[in-house]
């Protein structure tokens, strides 16, 4: 069993945050010693689930719902599953998302490099939009893969 203080130290989660879950329902067999919260590994496999659902950008009232369709037992297994489904599938796209700022980010790094050592962009521009070095080239497709079209932008 742990603490409210240690489960706080070992996830960096504020302890109100705790409170606040507590209280919101997320840990319904919580159990208490002389009124202090006691969290056993469950609970803690519970947290862990809490902060990957709230991660993956669901908020408070629906991870409820998710513990709520726990109570339901097997029944609600497709209906969890699904939940977990539509959110791997959002975080997919974010991460996808991710990807393609990175590597404007990295291309534009590049570019700017480019630019101070030759003393302007002319040389750049003159590349674009399918002649720049292999892995230059990779990143920049990868950042405008959207737009099937290549443009001069800098």
């Amino acid at each position: 069993m742990y603490t409210i203080g240690k489960v706080s130290e070992m996830y960096n989660i504020p302890a109100s945050t705790l409170r606040y879950y507590d209280k919101e329902g997320l840990f319904p067999n919580l159990q208490r010693s002389s009124g202090i919260r006691q969290f056993s590994r469950n609970d803690l496999e519970s947290l862990r689930i809490i902060e990957c659902l709230k991660a993956s950008g669901l908020e408070i009232t629906e991870i409820k719902h998710y513990f709520d369709l726990c109570t339901k037992g097997s029944a609600s297994y497709p209906e969890r599953r699904q939940l977990f489904e539509n959110r791997k599938k959002a975080v997919e796209n974010e991460i996808k998302q991710l990807e393609k700022t990175l590597a404007l980010l990295k291309y534009k790094c590049w570019y700017y490099d480019k630019a101070i050592e030759d003393g302007n962009e002319e040389g750049i521009l003159s590349m674009l939009p399918d002649n720049l070095p292999e892995k230059i080239q990779t990143l920049y497709d990868n950042a405008h893969d959207d737009f099937n079209l290549h443009e001069n932008i800098s």
